[in-house]
């Protein structure tokens, strides 16, 4: 699959999804970035997913439904163990005024990031270490199969600004569990189910107080 195929691709994918298809150079730079995540996914295991079809359908197609899910207004917004970049590195394409901030420990996974980021020419910063560590207060936070989730979901709560946004990337038959360990600080949407992926399902809340 050629780069041309690839964005060709992307974009039917999109619209069977029922979502707009990307301009020329933004599904010219989500082609480079799934060159990029194959090539370093051969060595750091950054996904289970290895073929295109795959990553294409499943990683980013996501991404982009979260991307174009999230309110307006949003200004700064934290991928909080993000990984192989999603879904921060798609918002930050999908959503250029977006300040994203692509939190990672691994050292190697934290490297592809700064990679990634210089490639694409994003609007986007690496914190290599936890999270949880960080001192400021991000508009939105999202979260996308973080080890120990509960957990994890649990301290994010606190780098959501009072009156902010928290998206966790989930599955129906999770999403109480994650509600239970954030407790009453979040007001949550109705779940937006995620295409091509089975129960899987964006949840997307807001904070309503400003305790820690």
């Amino acid at each position: 699959m050629d780069a041309d195929e690839t964005s060709a691709r992307l974009n039917a994918l999109l619209t069977a999804a029922g979502l707009a298809s990307l301009d020329e150079e933004t599904a010219g730079r989500f082609e480079r970035y799934l060159s990029l995540f194959i090539r370093w996914n051969e060595r750091l295991n950054l996904s289970a997913i290895r073929d295109k079809e795959g990553i294409l359908s499943l990683h980013f197609i996501e991404s982009i439904v979260v991307a174009s899910t999230l309110p307006e207004g949003i200004g700064t917004l934290l991928d909080f163990g993000s990984g192989a970049g999603l879904p921060g590195i798609p918002i930050a394409l999908c959503r250029p005024k977006i300040a994203v901030t692509l939190a990672e420990s691994q050292g190697k996974k934290a490297a592809f990031l700064q990679e990634a980021v210089r490639v694409l020419g994003i609007h986007a910063t690496v914190h290599a270490g936890r999270a949880e560590v960080l001192r400021a207060a991000f508009d939105c936070v999202v979260l996308r199969a973080v080890d120990r989730m509960p957990k994890a979901v649990a301290s994010a709560v606190g780098l959501v600004a009072p009156g902010g946004w928290l998206a966790l990337m989930t599955t129906g038959a999770e999403i109480a569990a994650l509600r239970s360990a954030v407790g009453a600080e979040i007001s949550w949407n109705e779940p937006v189910s995620l295409p091509f992926g089975s129960d899987h399902i964006l949840a997307l809340g807001r904070r309503v107080s400003s305790a820690t």
